[in-house]
């Protein structure tokens, strides 16, 4: 199971509505991941707007990136989103 502070942090990060747009647009596409530009497409902010989001959901372990020649591809990172439920329903009707 994850520790208390990287659980926090990925919560964090989800916690911003961007950023947890970008998540969730990613995991609808994870099967490949998503260019840059596509996620820009779809969610219509900046580029450097969005290379600040993304680097913090890369940050806190919850995106994965690769390059195929000059196109930048994000997948969400689905260990670490099972990590985070199962942190969050580890003590479910334990009382």
């Amino acid at each position: 199971m994850i520790a208390n502070d990287v659980a926090v942090k990925r919560l964090a990060e989800l916690g911003h509505p961007t950023r947890l747009a970008i998540f969730r647009l990613l995991v609808k596409g994870n099967a490949t991941g998503l260019s840059v530009g596509t996620i820009q497409e779809h969610l219509q902010i900046p580029g450097s707007t969005l290379s600040h989001h993304i680097s913090r959901l890369v940050g806190a372990g919850l995106v994965e990136q690769h390059r195929e020649g000059r196109t930048l591809f994000c997948q969400a990172r689905m260990a670490s989103l099972d990590e985070l439920m199962t942190f969050l329903t580890a003590e479910c009707c334990t009382m």
